[in-house]
């Protein structure tokens, strides 16, 4: 059995603000780790999640909104 990080399994996950009604195929975050954001995928909640150090997932937010 894998051990599961520090604060993973009480993450508190939130949808991508262009997720539609229906819940569709999105992205969620959790970012309450200090220094570091979750990312994972909306249709696999308990699947696997991405962590990111906060600097890379702020520079990867700000080349979308170029």
């Amino acid at each position: 059995m894998r051990a599961e990080r520090p604060g993973l399994s009480a993450a508190t996950w939130r949808k991508s603000s262009y997720s539609n009604r229906e819940g569709g195929d999105c992205v969620e975050v959790a970012n309450h780790i200090p220094g570091t954001v979750l990312v994972r995928d909306s249709k696999r909640p308990h699947g696997p999640a991405l962590a990111l150090p906060a600097t890379a997932w702020a520079a990867f937010v700000a080349a979308l909104n170029r």
